[in-house]
């Protein structure tokens, strides 16, 4: 887990004029809170309302390949707040297995995945002794994952004991545990509610909040298309190797007749991580005399499918009107070159995923 900590700004007061006999000022503990910090605008209006009342209030963002955290570092750094850093991506790939309360649209689990992203901030919470867990979280919002019975699954199965808090919807739910001790003023909530982003919009006029971003799903779970290449990776090497989870961002994806998987690079990026991601029982190609992507086949590949990704490679190389261009072939400590006629790309094609 990694932190990152904004500059703090030093607290200035009015200097009290000594008297005799005047007794030590003794102030009071200020609560401390950790928000989960996605960096969408209700994440940030959460930490704005919660260190209005004088909380002390520190980010924590989960990451993995599904979901990005730049947004949450931009957050961080406008709101000054120190910023945890956790990879989530062993949570995740465990949910995609076993998802307790199912899919959405996609293969999203959103509500589990919520749940243990809470569950998780948990236990930092105990960790370093925070007094509560908040999120951005508000009723009726998103149909399906921000109900009363869906907050209500999330709040019994990440067992905060009454320490998760929704500050901008908190007045219509029930007081939870740092409410009633006092730690936080629960007057100085909030009560929102409904699919309306005006009183969002105001809010962060208030607090000068004038960059955020636009409201979207930001979780590539929800996308169809990247799904199916997640649900083909799932049925065949499964999800236990994170390496190859990861190169689902990367290229094109086939998976061919005899069974291997073949992922083409689509640019000098995509081929840069193409090769670094190479583990020695891959199988790499690309081409030799003409430019053209790298081509990895996660796991090996027998002669078949290896002669056919040649033929791949070729089809996506800047071959021109050759009828054939030179593909190096490297599978374990052995390299062959061999000539490979470009595939049709409308052949190509039914095999990708």
């Amino acid at each position: 887990m990694k932190s990152e900590a904004g500059n703090r700004e030093p607290e200035t007061r009015n200097p009290k004029p000594e008297t005799r006999n005047q007794k030590p000022e003794t102030r009071e503990k200020r609560g401390r809170g950790l928000s989960l910090l996605s960096g969408g605008l209700d994440s940030r209006l959460a930490v704005c309302v919660l260190r209005e009342q004088g909380l002390d209030v520190e980010g924590v963002v989960f990451t993995s390949p599904f979901f990005k955290m730049d947004t949450a570092r931009e957050a961080a750094l406008q709101l000054n707040v120190p910023l945890h850093v956790v990879d989530f991506t062993r949570d995740i790939l465990d949910l995609l297995e076993h998802p307790p309360h199912g899919f959405g649209t996609a293969l999203n689990p959103c509500i589990d995945c919520r749940a243990r992203m809470i569950q998780r901030a948990g236990e930092m919470m105990v960790q370093g002794g925070f007094d509560f867990v908040a999120t951005g979280e508000v009723l009726g919002q998103r149909p399906m994952s921000q109900n009363r019975h869906s907050l209500a699954i999330t709040e019994r199965d990440t067992a905060l004991g009454g320490r998760l808090l929704r500050p901008l919807s908190a007045l219509l739910l029930e007081p939870t545990v740092p409410e009633l001790e006092g730690v936080v003023d629960r007057s100085r909530l909030l009560g929102l509610s409904g699919r309306s982003r005006k009183p969002q919009r105001e809010l962060a006029q208030r607090y000068g909040l004038t960059r955020y971003p636009a409201p979207a799903g930001g979780c590539l779970l929800t996308e169809k298309g990247f799904c199916r290449k997640l649900s083909d990776l799932r049925a065949n090497e499964g999800l236990g190797d994170e390496r190859l989870v990861w190169l689902l961002l990367r290229g094109r994806h086939f998976r061919l007749p005899g069974g291997a998987k073949c992922v083409v690079g689509r640019d000098a990026a995509d081929n840069a991580a193409l090769k670094s991601l190479r583990a020695a029982s891959d199988v790499l190609l690309h081409t030799v005399d003409v430019p053209g992507p790298t081509v990895l086949m996660p796991g090996g590949a027998g002669d078949e499918d290896a002669s056919l990704a040649a033929h791949i490679c070729a089809a996506y190389a800047d071959h021109g009107t050759r009828e054939s261009v030179t593909v190096r072939i490297v599978r374990d400590d052995a390299t062959e070159e061999r000539r490979a006629a470009p595939l049709a790309r409308e052949q190509a094609q039914a095999w990708m995923l």
